[in-house]
């Protein structure tokens, strides 16, 4: 079965329509139609280009622009008429502009293929998507900074293969998220720098005759610099490549966070609370609390994987230049964005709500011998090798299963069994408040670090 139509843009060509179901196949517009307003800025700017370098004259300029502009509303208002026979975003845009202003809007497309079209519009979307992702990514981190000011005295255990290693401030903890956080940071402002690259003006392989001036559109679409090979220029796509790989990283560290609020909202741990909307309940077991929001993250994690593994393989076998193969780049870059960017934000609006239950927390660090580093330390400052004192305190430990003990819970005698270097002085080092104050440097847990940090952090997002 055949369509009754051939699409205008090219079917000059051809002696029959295509076939109704490669028409569908081969469209991209039930996806694509999401760069409505970056494809139109693309036109203005090009238009504006035209008339610059004599191919449209001003009254020509000013109606292909005014337009674009009402098509834009159309757009936005739902009333336009998208078409599948159309193809893509481009042609249904460009077929309703000739439809307004018949043979000027014709002209739009001198200078230019849907080759480099498509690639602009992409990066300017791209360019876009980058700048919300980071505004997530700031308020996420003002949220931690917040928390960890008000919990930088809050002693939890740090855990080591999840088995309780040494104490630790929650404050400090949550430092750690914004470290990662600010990494994640780094690299998408890194990755917008190669983003922001116009390939417009590559046409389709191999530039144009058309006396076009890049330099003009360049500055009018804010990119910061020019492609500088029309056959790279259509073809690239490690932009959108890097932004899932950097997307990756980021998930995986919201994942990572996501794991230990589940941890922490179970039963067995019982660290934090979440507020009920951020959770859901169980449909046939009614005491259950469900940490939803990170468990949901954890999974969509996947997704943004899967994008970056598929258009590595997209593209690993292309030759230049533009290949049809490249309209399958949109999906998974779309999907990617959408899923970083929602997932930031259940984070940012969550984070600042979590509820620390501060007892339960001490309390689990009593348990599991954390302090048992800061005796073999006092033991190396009493002039012992640290080997040594590592033996000493497995000892001590060993005494403390037996007897059910923890070692600030023995008396001197019994920890002088094991030592006798061993004095008074050696309870202070033992409590959970010595511990986390004795880590007092750039990067410890100790309480007055973690304010100290929170300051640095502050002062790096204003210069942001």
């Amino acid at each position: 079965m055949s369509t009754d139509k051939t699409n205008q843009s090219w079917g000059g060509r051809f002696s029959e329509p295509v076939d109704a179901f490669v028409a569908r196949f081969t469209a991209s517009v039930e996806f694509d139609k999401r760069l409505y307003r970056h494809d139109i800025m693309g036109s203005i700017a090009h238009a504006t280009m035209l008339e610059k370098a004599g191919v449209l004259n001003a009254d020509e300029r000013d109606q292909i622009i005014a337009n674009l502009k009402d098509i834009q509303g159309e757009i936005e208002a739902g009333t336009f008429d998208w078409r599948v026979d159309l193809e893509d975003v481009h042609m249904n845009i460009e077929a309703r502009l000739t439809d307004r202003i018949g043979v000027t809007g014709k002209k739009l497309h001198t200078g230019r293929s849907r080759n480099d079209q498509v690639a602009t519009d992409i990066r300017l979307w791209l360019r876009d998507e980058i700048d919300l992702i980071l505004g997530e990514i700031t308020r996420l981190q003002e949220g931690l900074l917040g928390l960890a000011e008000a919990e930088a005295d809050t002693i939890m255990p740090g855990f080591t293969h999840l088995q309780t290693a040494q104490p630790v401030t929650f404050g400090h903890h949550l430092l750690a998220w914004f470290e990662m956080l600010s990494r994640d940071y780094e690299r998408l402002v890194d990755c917008r720098k190669r983003t922001n690259r116009m390939p417009l003006g590559s046409a389709a392989l191999a530039g144009t005759t058309y006396p076009i001036q890049r330099e003009i559109t360049c500055e009018l679409l804010g990119f910061e610099a020019i492609s500088g090979n029309s056959l790279d220029g259509v073809s690239d796509r490690d932009f959108a490549i890097e932004f899932c790989a950097a997307a990756s990283v980021a998930m995986m560290h919201l994942s990572r966070f996501s794991e230990e609020l589940v941890l922490w909202t179970s039963a067995q741990f019982q660290f934090i609370d979440l507020p009920d909307r951020f959770c859901t309940g169980s449909s046939i077991m009614p005491q259950k609390k469900n940490p939803d929001v990170p468990e949901l993250v954890r999974g969509k994690t996947g997704r943004v994987f899967g994008a970056l593994a598929g258009l590595l393989v997209l593209m690993k076998g292309q030759p230049l230049a533009y290949n049809k193969d490249n309209q399958e780049d949109k999906e998974p870059l779309f999907d990617a964005a959408d899923t970083l960017r929602d997932s930031l934000r259940a984070f940012a609006d969550m984070v600042p709500a979590i509820k620390p239950k501060r007892e339960i927390m001490r309390e689990a660090a009593l348990r599991g011998f954390s302090t048992a580093t800061d005796l073999a330390d006092y033991l190396v400052r009493k002039g012992l090798p640290f080997r040594d004192c590592h033996e000493i305190v497995g000892h001590a430990v060993k005494y403390g299963l037996q007897t059910g003990k923890d070692l600030a819970e023995m008396s001197l005698d019994e920890l002088r069994q094991f030592s006798d270097q061993i004095s008074d002085d050696v309870f202070a080092v033992l409590t959970l408040e010595g511990s986390v104050n004795a880590r007092d440097h750039i990067g410890g847990t100790a309480p007055n670090q973690v304010r100290a940090a929170v300051q640095r952090g502050r002062e790096l997002l204003v210069v942001r």
